[in-house]
């Protein structure tokens, strides 16, 4: 039992590892990784998401699964991530970047990822340089993906395995619910609790803006003077679009610059049967036998109109 537990936690090491470094993406704040150690269960009681802790911009998702699924079978959940591909947000280095993408899947226990040898040739294609993985050894029934490019991406495909309730007695035919979440851009919250630069920031005081200098990092440098003479300078971030200048006049909170979050995260919820094959069959075989009594009725009912004429004739 060690060595088996030994070998899941190291590969999902491997995992993560791959995740982080498999994909050659510079900005890694939006890694499904931050998630993973910060919350055991990526669902709060209430039913919130993690990620919605981090990506504060509300945007719509949509789930494409099929309503209902035999025992053992291999079936596909789709994500939509839809976005204007046209736009860019700002990179943690304060330059314009590509979006990316990322989605969690949270199926019933005993669904999981399926295995790559029963995977489709033509799911394996679509999911060509996408790497999907499990949210942690405890919880494999969760599925987290990301952040790969959105321009390529908007449809995040998982390949499942639903499980055999003859094999596992835990699982039983029923209908199960199911949660979905898809991110498209940075956060706006870092794990620690601190702001990314994808984020409007206010003047610290009200008063007058005495001074704007320019770092040579690209951080403005604000100093602003209040009503008493007292100065305070705050920073904001690299790339970021000012809408005051020298001289202006501010409120406490007002905001100094264009907000730069074209992103946002969005959460849905569905329902799957796992389906019974011999309740497929008996229902097969219920139609069946209606069917064969309509056409006996049919035929009993040709057969009494042709004794009624003949008797008629007579």
């Amino acid at each position: 039992m060690a060595t088996n537990k030994f070998f899941k936690s190291l590969l999902f090491a491997l995992t993560i590892t791959v995740n982080l470094f498999g994909f050659g993406i510079q900005d890694s704040s939006a890694y499904p990784v931050f998630a993973q150690q910060n919350y055991s269960n990526p669902r709060a009681a209430n039913g919130k998401l993690a990620c919605a802790n981090c990506h504060l911009n509300q945007k719509a998702i949509e789930i494409e699964a099929p309503q209902a699924v035999l025992p053992n079978s291999v079936f596909e959940v789709e994500i939509k991530v839809p976005y204007d591909t046209s736009k860019q947000q700002i990179g943690a280095n304060g330059k314009s970047a590509d979006l990316n993408v990322g989605g969690i899947l949270i199926l019933p226990e005993g669904f999981k990822l399926a295995p790559k040898s029963k995977i489709p040739d033509a799911v394996k294609a679509k999911n060509k340089g996408v790497f999907i993985s499990p949210y942690s050894t405890e919880f494999d029934n969760i599925l987290v993906v990301g952040p790969i490019a959105g321009k390529t991406h908007q449809e995040l495909i998982f390949p499942v395995v639903s499980p055999d309730p003859e094999k596992d007695s835990n699982v039983k035919y029923l209908t199960y619910p199911f949660y979905a979440g898809g991110n498209r851009g940075r956060g706006q919250v870092y794990p620690t609790g601190d702001k990314s630069n994808v984020n409007v920031f206010g003047a610290t005081q009200a008063g007058q803006i005495a001074e704007i200098s320019t770092s040579e990092k690209g951080e403005s440098n604000i100093t602003i003077i209040n009503g008493n003479g007292t100065k305070t300078s705050q920073t904001v971030p690299a790339g970021l679009t000012l809408t005051v200048k020298a001289g202006d006049i501010v409120k406490t909170e007002q905001a100094l610059n264009v907000d730069p979050n074209v992103g946002g995260f969005g959460q849905e919820e569905s329902e799957i049967v796992l389906q019974n094959p011999i309740r497929i069959i008996g229902y097969l075989a219920f139609c069946f036998c209606v069917l064969l009594t309509q056409i006996f009725l049919v035929l009993k009912k040709k057969q009494f109109e042709k004794v009624q004429a003949a008797e008629l004739n007579f």
